[in-house]
């Protein structure tokens, strides 16, 4: 049964009946919701994965410029680089976009997240690479235990 009220009958295609601008208009955002804080939920991820503004560009591929508008001036998250910004966030795209809780990790994560990059990145080297490496590091460190300066 069809209600004889204009406004509240169902849209049928052929219907030119003239809306009204409550039906017109687009719904409301609600508070809260995964597009209003994209952005600081963007930034917080960056500062907690460790990378910089400059540092989360680079390894996008895009502007610094462009990470500093997606944090702050706009609603929308960037859907062409969504999986991407997740991998090297460390997350989900759920969690990026607020759908899902960001959980915190269970083993403690590293201060220096940017030396932990470097070395993950050092793993990738060839073995000879590595070794020289190593042993670059090694003399830093035996230098520093010289000068009193070291822990061990």
């Amino acid at each position: 049964m069809e209600s004889r009220d204009p406004e509240n009958r169902p849209y049928h295609a052929g219907d030119t009946r003239p809306r009204s601008r409550a039906e017109t208009r687009m719904p409301r955002r609600l508070e809260g919701t995964a597009q209003t804080d994209f952005g600081a939920r963007m930034a917080e991820l960056r500062k907690a994965a460790g990378y910089s503004q400059r540092e989360l560009a680079a390894e996008l591929g895009i502007s610094q410029r462009m990470v500093a508008y997606y944090e702050g001036e706009t609603d929308y998250p960037p859907a062409g680089i969504l999986p991407d910004l997740a991998r090297v966030l460390g997350v989900i795209t759920d969690q990026l976009l607020g759908v899902k809780p960001v959980r915190s990790p269970r083993t403690k994560k590293p201060q220096d997240t940017r030396l932990w990059r470097r070395f993950k990145q050092v793993e990738k080297l060839p073995a000879k690479e590595r070794r020289q490496l190593l042993q670059l590091i090694d003399a830093f460190l035996e230098r520093e235990k010289l000068r009193g300066n070291g822990t061990g």
